[in-house]
């Protein structure tokens, strides 16, 4: 039996050197494949539009001119252009073909803020700024933002944008975040106002 034992461990210990042989330091060796050159590796656009830099996105019918300091973000089903601002990170810009009339919109962007509704007389009374070749409603409010999209009211908030009937659509731009993030854009925001325009209208 003892004799039999020896037999069987000589394969065994072979075994083990050939698998510890397997198990050392990979060997150098080098890539030698080649490729043609795709649409790919085209260098990136360092003045892309937000339609050039995310792929995916459907073109936005609207485009403007949006300041410097805005971040552009991907488009998404209900914003066609998509922007952030300010140092807190919770500023957003965005512009939406809506549904409804200016004066639905108005009324809803109030509710968002728990500020008093107007009726026809009222919306009379708001301002006009220009926007894609028309005037629009220039509507404020402050307080607490609650957005009824699932996240949760936000304090010391504040909204600017403006609405307005172009095309025979119900255009909207929208800004809300910190209130005084929102006050020191007020300028810039009628400022891209009037610079948006329809796409194929440039």
């Amino acid at each position: 039996m003892p004799r039999n034992h020896r037999l069987l461990t000589i394969p065994c210990a072979a075994a083990f050197a050939v698998i510890s042989a397997s198990c050392g330091e990979p060997e150098d060796f080098v890539v030698t494949e080649t490729r043609e050159i795709t649409t790919r590796d085209t260098p990136p656009l360092l003045d892309a539009t937000s339609d050039q830099r995310f792929r995916n996105a459907q073109p936005s019918p609207v485009i403007g001119d949006p300041p410097d300091d805005w971040l552009v973000m991907p488009a998404s089903q209900f914003r066609d252009l998509n922007y952030r601002f300010g140092e807190s990170g919770f500023g957003e810009v965005y512009v939406t073909i809506a549904a409804g009339g200016v004066l639905d919109n108005v009324n809803r962007w109030f509710d968002q803020f728990s500020a008093p509704t107007v009726d026809s007389d009222g919306l009379d009374e708001l301002p006009r700024v220009p926007i894609a070749g028309t005037t629009g409603v220039w509507t404020e409010a402050t307080g607490t933002y609650a957005s009824g999209m699932g996240s949760p009211p936000r304090e010391g908030f504040g909204l600017a944008g403006v609405i307005a009937e172009a095309g025979g659509r119900t255009l909207t731009l929208k800004m809300v975040g910190p209130a005084a993030e929102v006050r020191e854009q007020h300028e810039a925001l009628k400022a891209f106002a009037e610079s948006l325009r329809f796409r194929g209208y440039e």
